[in-house]
């Protein structure tokens, strides 16, 4: 959302029309479960989260997800827009855990959280499909 969030110290500056007629809640769960801005890149090896420098960072990351998920239950949140290939946040592809940039399918630490108590997560990617998701369940007065 335009924050300086990112492990560089960067930002993603996403920007949609429709965002001005939702309520939107911002987070950044690794930045909320203690990590720095700037931060070490990590990535997801089997069930542990590693840091380029080889430190397990997966506590850091699972209670990113939490507070995340505390949010979620706090305002009622059914649907969640994320950062793709993210260990936290990516929800179709994560980068493979040998910091070679390659990607592999897969769901990061807060993502698989979230759908486990049924929000629907989508990326940067996927803004029309989200938008037309709320569009209907507005509709249907399930939102």
């Amino acid at each position: 959302m335009g924050e300086n969030v990112r492990y560089d110290g960067g930002h993603n500056r996403l920007y949609h029309d429709s965002f001005e007629s939702l309520d939107i809640v911002t987070c950044c769960p690794e930045v909320d479960g203690g990590l720095s801005i700037p931060r070490v890149p990590a990535e997801i090896r089997q069930d542990k989260v590693i840091n380029k420098e080889g430190k397990d960072v997966t506590i850091a990351f699972e209670k990113g997800a939490d507070i995340a998920l505390d949010l979620i239950k706090k305002y009622d949140i059914k649907v969640a827009i994320l950062k793709s290939n993210s260990p936290s946040c990516g929800n179709k592809t994560i980068y493979d855990g040998t910091f070679s940039k390659n990607l592999v399918e897969g769901v990061g630490v807060t993502v698989s959280l979230l759908q486990k108590h049924g929000v629907l997560v989508f990326n940067e990617h996927q803004l029309e499909e989200a938008f037309a998701f709320i569009s209907r369940c507005e509709e249907e007065n399930r939102c």
